[in-house]
């Protein structure tokens, strides 16, 4: 089985890496960002039920499973999916999907924070840590005020070139949700590890309960936030049933396939090829300009994962979370 795990891992990093340019054609649509989070809850969550059902597998009714679900929910899915999408209003999806590689950073501090008998960092990983945010202000272009990379990566950073309207300012505060975004993504990550890691249901389970909790929350917000859904035209309802049901719904289930078939090191992979392929997805087929501090702090932060990565026992690959008996998911 280990001489086919390309397919899946090709397919997951391109799905994940896709996700932002959906997110944006979403919100250029018109969609409401609480509303694309909302649709994308839903439609996931309706996935994620209809792939149990034909596996037949059982489904959680532990109360303690539905309520550490229904934080996690709430870190890993409604808000940042909600910060995402906003900062998507602001901001490239290239951008986006660039910040969005610091994840792996952001949980090793929380997970520092939370977990107990979590691995102090070495000299290794703390020089990661440090590269990975050196690497996420050259991102955010910081010596023009953050203008340079979030009014839109323009070739040569310059400041509010290609912005969106509402000029700098707009762009920093999108910028800056799409990193507050990565950091709830870290704390969520954590999160899962103290009090969900080790529950006896499996991945597809316990990922169906928490989307289905994250989809139910975003419904109450969504109409009190932004009123009444409204059809975006066939484009973006394409966008969004694509984003919904194919990336986070079908993902979780592609990467758990990768963790049985290739390992979890190589599942862990995928945060390195998530922000290719949000670049070259939102260069290529968005025209969204993609300015030299983009990439070199893109680089910079997928290095950073790669140091912050503790050795497994078996001498490759990164930490690793239990999901019962049945399969081992990377964390982030």
């Amino acid at each position: 089985m280990r001489g086919r795990w390309w397919p899946g891992f090709v397919a997951l990093s391109a799905i994940w890496g896709a996700s932002f340019a959906l997110i944006k054609v979403a919100v250029e649509a018109g969609v409401p960002p609480v509303w694309v989070a909302a649709w994308r809850c839903l439609l996931g969550a309706a996935a994620l039920w209809a792939i149990l059902a034909v596996r037949r597998e059982a489904v959680p009714r532990d109360p303690a499973v539905w309520g550490h679900s229904a934080v996690a929910a709430v870190l890993l899915n409604a808000v940042p999916f909600v910060l995402f999408s906003y900062g998507e209003t602001r901001v490239s999806s290239v951008l986006a999907g660039v910040l969005n590689a610091a994840t792996p950073l952001f949980t090793m501090i929380f997970a520092l924070a939370v977990v107990p008998g979590e691995h102090r960092p070495g000299p290794r990983r703390l020089a990661g840590l440090a590269l990975g945010f050196a690497g996420v202000l050259t991102v955010l272009g910081v010596w023009h005020g953050f203008g340079g990379a979030t009014a839109g990566g323009a070739a040569g950073g310059a400041a509010g070139a290609a912005g969106p309207p509402g000029g700098g300012a707009g762009a920093v505060a999108g910028g800056l949700a799409c990193l507050a975004a990565t950091c709830c993504y870290g704390a969520g990550f954590a999160y899962l590890r103290r009090h969900l890691a080790t529950r006896p249901q499996s991945a597809t389970a316990l990922s169906a309960v928490q989307i289905t909790c994250g989809g139910a929350q975003l419904a109450v917000a969504a109409p009190l936030a932004a009123g009444a859904p409204h059809w975006p035209g066939l484009g973006a309802a394409a966008a969004l049933l694509v984003l919904g049901a194919l990336g986070t719904g079908v993902g979780y289930i592609l990467n758990l396939d990768l963790v049985r078939t290739a390992g979890t090191a190589v599942a862990a992979a995928v945060t390195y090829a998530t922000p290719l392929w949000a670049t070259a997805i939102g260069a290529l087929l968005l025209a969204e300009p993609v300015g030299w501090n983009t990439l070199a702090g893109g680089l910079a932060v997928i290095a950073a994962v790669a140091l912050t990565r503790p050795p497994t026992a078996g001498g490759g690959g990164g930490p690793a979370v239990r999901w019962g008996r049945r399969a081992r998911q990377p964390v982030g």
